[in-house]
């Protein structure tokens, strides 16, 4: 494919130790015009095997404080377009989302950023079922930034911004978000979710503790998140919610498996 052709949009990719995925995260890759990996010091070979894809690999080392590693990026790095297409190291980006995303920049978006929604994958299959995650990670770095929070002295996160979105900067509060429909493939339950989710539990916990969540930037979405966090047996409703609410059971052993994940998740929040 031509370099006229392919889509004018930076892809940054995180890594740390992510030999086992980043190739055929890469791979998908191919019809971006900017692919950049920014690695905090892998030990495992990420670095060559990106390089290898043909990835450009810039080194990354946190100095303890804000900015953080996404954030330090966008400030930072020299990229060949403004518009930054965050994908971490265990997502795919499916053929259907390569074209929806061709089509929006066809002619420069009016939004400021667009929701991405994953799809979990189990046991080598895509879930339609259950829970979807859907992230702000298609975005003008002009005009949004993730917020600094109270959070340098919490266990769990350290280099990496956390479970939120970034935010619009001033002056660009007007500016709409939008959704991108296909998928992302979320490959996240393949090795280490035990001891990710307790390091992510671990933040949340303290998170709440400190009050220290900024807004979502869609008001909807920050008003259930804030119901939710207030209410009591949040793992038995995270449960319900994705194997019922979500038509999980119609995914047989994979979406029970998967709401069961839901639930020891929250459980350990809880403790």
């Amino acid at each position: 494919m031509g370099s006229e052709l392919k889509i004018p949009v930076s892809v940054i990719v995180t890594t740390l130790n992510e030999a086992a995925n980043i190739r055929r995260c890469l791979e998908a890759l191919c019809a971006f015009d900017d692919v950049i990996v920014v690695d905090s010091g892998s030990t495992d070979g990420t670095q060559a095997l990106a390089e290898a894809a043909g990835a450009k690999v810039i080194p990354f080392a946190w100095g303890g404080r804000y900015p953080k590693k996404r954030q330090w990026c966008l400030d930072t790095l020299s990229l060949m377009h403004e518009w930054v297409f965050f994908v971490d190291a265990d997502e795919v980006v499916t053929p259907a989302l390569v074209e929806e995303i061709r089509q929006q920049f066809k002619t420069p978006p009016a939004e400021a950023g667009f929701f991405v929604r994953g799809r979990y994958v189990i046991g080598g299959r895509a879930l339609r079922h259950g829970l979807h995650n859907n992230k702000l990670c298609l975005l003008d770095r002009r005009r949004m930034m993730f917020p600094v929070i109270d959070d340098l002295d919490l266990p769990g996160m350290g280099e990496i911004e956390g479970h939120y979105q970034p935010v619009l900067k001033p002056g660009y509060a007007q500016d709409p978000i939008g959704q991108i429909r296909a998928p992302l493939l979320h490959h996240s339950y393949e090795q280490g979710w035990e001891a990710r989710h307790k390091r992510y539990a671990a933040w949340e916990i303290a998170m709440n503790r400190k009050q220290s969540w900024p807004a979502d930037p869609v008001r909807w979405r920050q008003a259930l998140k804030q119901i939710f966090r207030a209410l009591p047996g949040r793992p038995v409703i995270a449960f319900l919610h994705c194997y019922i609410l979500k038509l999980g059971f119609l995914e047989g052993k994979a979406g029970i498996w998967f709401a069961a994940s839901r639930f020891r998740y929250y459980r350990m929040i809880r403790s």
